[in-house]
């Protein structure tokens, strides 16, 4: 597809301009996108009405089209999100050591941007706009390809920030949303290694895993979320059927909600009954071990292999009880994406040995999964959530957009071996 080539190649013109652009350029560009995604929101929403009324009369999840929905809080969200990221440290230019070597060189790694970075997405258009400012944020271009589900709203929210981009300035080609919905433009996108320097896809396992099968660019990826909350012996019960509740009901279509909840035998017949009568009243199936159904009646149903390695992305749970920590952290290594995992527990030493054992990319103690997301973790928004451990590792924000260069002083030495 010729029209994307083309924007691949003024997108990356575009990035040795905005790499090179000082910080209060770049920040100042995005604050013009903060204010004028809220100024012109009726713009945003008309298109993205169109959207939701076209997914929902080809009979989309309800997950799908909540993910979908823009209005005034969530533009508001989205710009709320923008400004954190403009007000945060710039990362590039950032000389993150020095030292000096024998010869009396000095020797240092600076932080410098990716070049251009292509995402591609499903459902949440709220990504155009997060990607579009941390890639700003951090010297970055980037060609965005999202769902054909979210095209206007999309194409719309693109419109605004490149015509911010052009207020301030700054090339409009920095950022670029493809107007294509066949999945050819995928296809097309991943093999253009000579100018996009990195790929990140966000959605289903599906998308993902075509990306990885078919890119010659690099991929960050996360194939799915199997999250985990285990509840300790010692855990406060109030704490954490309040902490599984949030982590399983409060949005089950997201990647960071609760799939499977473990429960230590010996707080299990306290907790799980009234547990599991709660989330039925909240809509929720429950698939559970023999031990949970032997505690919680016949409206459990019996969970199968299957159950234990599934994004359900659905109000479906399914739970086990176990023994001690040592089999929470067996069950999770063998049945984990790498996501994130938490652990309820008044147990120091317990809360220690699951932050040290439990090798997912975000891990908690005593807080709901719903936390493992860049925005509530001080990043501003994220790019998306890495599962595997190069080059990132959890949510990325901007500085997780950037690379290191050695830098060297020296004072007219020459190497003589």
């Amino acid at each position: 597809m010729e029209q994307i080539l083309k924007m691949a190649k003024k997108a990356k013109e575009a990035a040795g301009i905005v790499g090179s652009l000082p910080s209060p350029k770049r920040k100042a560009a995005l604050l013009k996108i903060a204010d004028n995604l809220v100024r012109r929101e009726s713009e945003i929403i008309a298109s993205n009405e169109k959207d939701v009324e076209e997914g929902k009369k080809k009979k989309l999840s309800n997950a799908m089209v909540d993910r979908l929905i823009l209005d005034s809080e969530r533009i508001a969200g989205m710009a709320s999100g923008i400004r954190e990221i403009a007000d945060q440290p710039d990362p590039v230019g950032e000389v993150v050591k020095m030292w000096t070597r024998p010869n009396g060189l000095l020797v240092g790694k600076m932080r410098i941007p990716l070049g251009v970075v292509g995402i591609i997405y499903e459902s949440r258009p709220n990504v155009t706009a997060d990607a579009a400012a941390l890639c700003l944020k951090s010297g970055n271009a980037v060609l965005l390809r999202g769902g054909s589900e979210a095209l206007e709203s999309n194409l719309a929210i693109g419109r605004i920030i490149q015509g911010s981009l052009a207020e301030e300035g700054v090339p409009e080609e920095a950022v670029q949303v493809i107007p294509i919905a066949d999945r050819d433009a995928i296809l097309e996108m991943v093999q253009l290694e000579d100018y996009l320097d990195l790929i990140i896809p966000r959605g289903g396992e599906g998308l993902i895993r075509f990306v990885v099968e078919n890119s010659r660019v690099p991929v960050i990826k996360h194939y799915k979320g199997v999250c985990h909350v285990f509840v300790d012996a010692s855990a406060d019960l109030e704490m954490a059927r309040a902490i599984c509740v949030n982590a399983k009901v409060q949005r089950p279509g997201v990647c960071n909600a609760m799939e499977t909840l473990l429960v230590h035998e010996k707080v299990a017949e306290a907790f799980l009954p009234g547990m599991v009568e709660k989330f039925r009243e909240l809509g929720v199936e429950i698939r559970g071990c023999a031990r949970t159904r032997a505690l919680c009646g016949d409206g459990v149903i019996s969970a199968t292999e299957e159950d234990w390695q599934a994004e359900y992305l659905d109000l479906v749970l399914a739970v086990k009880v176990v023994r001690d920590l040592d089999e929470a952290v067996r069950h999770i290594a063998t049945y984990g994406s790498s996501h994130t995992e938490s652990i309820v527990t008044r147990d120091y030493a317990n809360a220690q040995a699951f932050l040290r054992r439990v090798n997912s990319s975000v891990v908690l103690v005593n807080a709901s999964t719903r936390f493992s997301d860049g925005q509530q973790l001080g990043l501003g928004a994220e790019i998306g959530i890495s599962t595997t451990k190069l080059h990132a590792f959890g949510p990325m924000g901007a500085q997780d957009l950037t690379t290191t260069k050695f830098i060297i002083f020296g004072e007219g030495q020459v190497r003589t071996s």
